[in-house]
């Protein structure tokens, strides 16, 4: 990467003490399950102001169809979710956070419930036969070996949760929700790894802003929009990550994207998600022929861990010259598939496609990033002062690979975990807020003398080699191509300051994009949802989580997340 990666530390000029100030003890980014739940618990005890990019729904915690994986079912067990968790993560999950974060699924549950959550219970002998007549219906994803998945309102159970979520916060008076406010970046007490005091953000109302905080929690979620097929909402663009990496925060397992299998593939429209759960209920995946090719892939066919599904689509599609699979979801039938999966109905209605009878086009697209910003078990990060919770982290549940529906419970357990560690902070004793004057954080930037880029070519091309040359199957030659690319872009691009989200959206996705393309090259084998072709098996000696921090030129190793010596406190 070339210096403007490495060392650029803010994307604006700014004087702190010239700009609007606002305090508060906590500060929360991001209005998805990890950063409700975080206010929620920092709430509590403390004022918090949480802040979000567009509006407080525009999560992917809202786009999720499948549901929260618990054991709930007589039957199941936690060590048996914790084993399929392990399964999925391909030998880089940490086991003591596996069980801490399964172990408490049921209990979530039933507090989501007290909240207001209303999920979906069963209504007939065949559902009974997963679980008690009238308690909770379980539906089953890829790698589950159970029935284990809680859902609501059929497949908008993300809906319904950030419903519940953004209720309870908007009903707590110690809790200020700022929508339509952009985190531009992280403010330190020094340029060299110092603590997180506060942020710097533009309101869309109110311009630039300076909010200091004693504590901050990232909950930015994910970066999905860096790929041309995606199911992301528009504001997954990684800004979380990029920040953290300019403000010095070690960044871990950037290799690992997830993708889903199974997206509406229709030709000139948005991609749009079609749930695991689908297949879970019954769905088979057939080929332009009409042929069922899971079964020849993987014993578990149609319900294997998704980068196998994802690589098995690719090669049936290479197979028969197709643009696209099938899914089969004739065995679920459809009056049975109108009322489990309503949001999916209406979306197929919306193409002339008929639920439960039509086969329906699907494609893998970018889905979970599950590497981010690296945290201990209480959420600290490795800077003092900031926490991080949900996808925009890496904890070391997931491993290579996210167990299906195991997002939703990492977002309400660590979300709890990092609003409670935030008191750490807030009961301390801070510098910055000495006196009640502000520090003088300074960022001078000079303007750049180069030729300035079209911003929407960058980005679609950006969205683009991602796609080719990062994507489900990777190779080294163009693994180098892709970060010759970036870094080119990068030069023409990084140096500019921009007064509006397109540009820091934009820096923020290069940034990311080369960082990820690192970690994927130095990664010279194949786990989980990295698959390379040039380096087809999985080596011990990679059985390592990759560690990137701001001015380091080659990644670091540990072997835990723990390893890093989290000094939080």
């Amino acid at each position: 990467m070339n210096d403007l990666f490495r060392d650029r530390r803010y994307l604006i000029p700014f004087r702190a003490t010239l700009l609007p100030q606002i305090f508060t003890d906590v500060l929360v980014v991001g209005s998805g399950v990890a950063g409700m739940s975080a206010a929620i618990e920092a709430g509590q005890y403390s004022d918090v102001i949480v802040v979000t990019k567009g509006a407080a729904t525009d999560s992917n915690t809202a786009y999720a169809q499948g549901g929260i994986s618990a054991v709930m079912a007589k039957g199941d067990t936690v060590s048996e979710h914790c084993e399929d968790t392990m399964k999925a993560g391909a030998g880089l999950c940490d086991r003591g956070v596996v069980e801490a974060v399964v172990g408490r699924g049921a209990e979530l549950v039933h507090e989501l419930v007290e909240m207001g959550m209303r999920l979906d219970k069963t209504e007939t002998a065949d559902e009974a036969l997963r679980s008690e007549k009238g308690s909770y219906a379980l539906g089953r994803e890829g790698g589950h070996s159970k029935f284990r998945v809680v859902h609501a309102d059929g497949d908008a159970t993300g809906k319904a949760l950030a419903r519940t979520l953004i209720d309870k916060v908007k009903g707590m008076e110690s809790v200020r929700l700022f929508d339509q406010c952009f985190v531009i970046d992280l403010i330190t007490d020094s340029d060299d790894s110092g603590s997180v005091i506060g942020v710097i953000t533009h309101h869309k109302r109110y311009g630039l802003q300076v909010i200091w905080a004693k504590a901050t929690v990232l909950a930015s979620g994910g970066c999905g929009k860096l790929y041309r097929e995606s199911t992301n909402p528009s504001v997954a663009t990684g800004d979380g990550i990029a920040m953290a990496y300019r403000a010095g925060a070690k960044l871990a397992d950037l290799a690992f994207m997830q993708f889903h299998p199974t997206t509406l593939y229709i030709a000139g429209a948005s991609r749009a998600l079609i749930t695991e759960a689908v297949r879970g209920e019954g769905a088979v995946l057939v080929d332009s022929y009409g042929k069922r090719f899971m079964p020849d892939y993987h014993e578990m066919a149609d319900l294997a861990p998704r980068d196998i599904v994802s690589r098995a689509i690719l090669s049936q599609m290479k197979k028969t010259g197709a643009t696209h699979v099938y899914l089969d979801c004739t065995p679920i039938g459809k009056e049975r598939f109108v009322k489990r999966f309503p949001g999916i109905t209406k979306l197929l209605e919306d193409f002339e496609l008929e639920a439960g009878v039509d086969r329906i086009p699907v494609h893998p697209s970018a889905h979970y990033m599950i590497g981010g910003v690296a945290v201990d078990a209480a959420g600290r990060t490795s800077l003092r002062g900031l926490y991080a919770a949900g996808e925009v982290s890496c904890s070391g549940l997931n491993g290579a690979n996210r167990l299906a529906s195991n997002s939703l419970l990492e977002g309400l357990v660590y979300g709890r975990a990092s609003g409670g560690s935030c008191r750490e902070m807030v009961d301390g004793e801070f510098s910055h807020l000495t006196g009640g004057r502000p520090p003088k954080i300074v960022s001078e930037i000079r303007q750049s003398e180069k030729s300035e880029l079209d911003l929407s070519d960058v980005r679609s091309s950006l969205r683009s080699v991602m796609w080719r040359g990062v994507g489900i199957v990777r190779e080294g030659e163009r693994l180098t191509e892709v970060a010759e690319m970036i870094d080119f872009w990068g030069r023409y691009t990084l140096d500019k300051i921009f007064d509006d989200s397109k540009g820091w959206d934009l820096q923020n996705m290069l940034l990311l994009g080369a960082m990820m393309t690192q970690s994927a090259m130095w990664r010279k084998e194949s786990r989980g949802t990295h698959y390379r072709k040039d380096f087809k098996k999985t080596d011990a000696d990679f059985c390592l989580h990759d560690i990137i921090k701001r001015g380091e030129l080659e990644p670091e190793t540990v072997r835990a997340i723990y390893d890093l010596g989290f000094g939080g406190s």
